[in-house]
């Protein structure tokens, strides 16, 4: 075949010269094989088992080599686990809907003998309506439903009960776009251990179940268009120890998306926090609601996290808007000492709060553990004050919990930054919805904090707005309070250094 190619190529350039001899065309790609499962068996009746028939047009699909198993409009009743497999994508069609199942039929979960080091939804991974392990190439693509009915378990799941739509481990190569995830369980998709996941205008209402999407040890992941009403944890980013090894996390993009998360968090990292996480970029983010943190960050398990961005996000309604905090829970099997977070940006953020006990946060450890380089830019901040003075004190913290409510009560309605060096605030402003009797800002223990044209509301009562207790260099330039007024400052054991 070279030969005849080489041959052609000689007759062209003769003919028409080396200038004008026209190129061969590449040959064009086979388009994939198409699968439906009503021809292997599917009733799409919403009431018979179509699980057998799913399975074969699975296996005839790997057996070709790879293919796309289609679901035409119907409800397609599923009371076994579906085993994927590699180069097969599932594709829904408009009005398509797989249905979980109450039939207590679905895989049991496996054994794992790290089961100690992260919750029991987190360890297992068989007993969900999809599975699969050291796949490439997989995909849930098309416009329709995948539905857990209520049947999916939100806490521990008893031998044949499924907690989750969508399970993979070890993956690569994963697709996830265009359907809708509805009433998951614990976690509508839970992945871990994957390398290079794509997905577009992925929705998925688990607002009365738990988790929408838990993104594990992941590394190069792409997510656009996201739409995620959760009641736990609506996306978020771990590491665990489940599958028995401390693995990277990182390089991933997150656009234009909305969330929301009735008990919990928005867009989160953590709190399993084994592996280190870096590179992420989040932008055109919109979150509606979040009783835990609206953008949460935690280090517990010895984790560090660096090199994390966050551009044009507007939160309402979050009892913490924005939180960091570094841990000692250390639930990781390899012995893990203290985590880090550093290298964070905010830009463009605007929030309100709704909760007076838990302003925005920035809480390190002692020693080298603090949280350091972390810039706001343009970050305005509304929270709902109403307290009145309190003592200015370090709260109390519960090292081992990573909920906003571990911290006691921060004696600042605004910022509250403990054992935080290099954190700056560049046209940023926090205000309240009712007078308050803290300073908007305490710092306690770090350094080089620097505030440029920082605007802070002041309270009737309050004894400082920017307080700075035992911190080695602090600059204000350019700020003021709403009123146009000097802030006041109270610098307790701190050194002011102002270029």
């Amino acid at each position: 075949m070279k030969r005849i190619a080489a041959l052609a190529a000689l007759i062209l350039a003769l003919v028409f010269g080396p200038a004008q001899a026209p190129t061969l065309a590449a040959p064009l790609a086979k388009p994939a094989a198409t699968f439906d499962v009503t021809d292997y068996g599917a009733k799409a009746d919403g009431s018979t088992n179509d699980t057998g028939a799913i399975e074969k047009a699975v296996n005839a699909a790997a057996a070709a080599g790879g293919g796309i198993v289609e679901f035409p409009s119907g409800q397609y009743k599923s009371k076994n686990t579906v085993h994927l497999k590699s180069n097969v994508t599932l594709q829904l069609d408009s009005g398509a809907t797989i249905l979980g199942s109450s039939a207590d039929t679905y895989d049991k979960p496996e054994s794992n003998p790290y089961d100690d080091y992260q919750d029991y939804g987190h360890s297992h991974f068989h007993n969900a309506m999809f599975y699969g392990d050291k796949l490439t190439n997989i995909g849930f693509t098309g416009s329709g439903t995948i539905d857990g009915a209520g049947n999916l378990i939100t806490g521990n799941p008893d031998s044949g009960e499924a907690d989750k739509i969508i399970s993979l481990t070890r993956c690569k190569g994963l697709t996830l776009s265009g359907i809708t995830l509805r009433r998951g369980g614990h976690f509508a998709a839970l992945i871990n251990g994957c390398d290079g996941v794509t997905s577009d205008h992925l929705t998925i209402d688990t607002a009365s179940d738990r988790d929408g999407w838990n993104v594990i040890s992941t590394t190069n992941a792409t997510i656009t268009g996201a739409d995620i009403a959760a009641n736990d944890d609506a996306l978020v980013f771990k590491s665990d120890y489940a599958l028995g090894a401390k693995l990277p996390n990182g390089h991933v993009k997150v656009r234009d998306s909305k969330l929301s998360a009735k008990c919990c968090n928005a867009l989160m990292f953590g709190s399993e926090t084994c592996g280190d996480f870096t590179d992420y970029d989040f932008q055109g983010i919109t979150i509606n609601g979040a009783d835990k943190s609206g953008l949460g960050m935690v280090s517990m398990d010895g984790g560090d996290i660096s090199d994390v961005h966050y551009r044009d996000i507007t939160m309402r309604d979050v009892h913490s808007p924005i939180m960091q905090k570094i841990g000692t829970r250390k639930r990781c099997g390899n012995n893990p000492g203290v985590g880090h977070i550093s290298g964070i940006t905010y830009d463009n953020i605007t929030g309100t709060g709704n909760s007076p006990s838990f302003s925005p946060t920035l809480w390190g450890e002692s020693g080298s553990n603090h949280i350091t380089d972390v810039a706001f830019t343009g970050v305005d901040l509304t929270v709902p004050g109403g307290n009145g003075t309190m003592s200015t004190g370090v709260p109390g913290n519960d090292a081992k919990d990573y909920n906003p409510k571990s911290i006691g009560t921060r004696p600042a309605f605004g910022w509250y930054l403990h054992n935080t060096d290099r954190i700056t605030f560049t046209d940023s402003s926090v205000r309240f919805a009712k007078d308050d009797g803290r300073p908007a800002v305490i710092a306690n223990n770090g350094g080089d904090l620097r505030f440029d044209h920082f605007t802070a509301q002041r309270g009737d009562d309050s004894p400082a707005d920017l307080m700075f207790q035992n911190v080695s260099g602090y600059c204000q330039t350019g700020s003021a309070n709403t009123s146009g007024g000097a802030l006041r400052i109270s610098a307790d054991g701190s050194s002011g250094n102002c270029p």
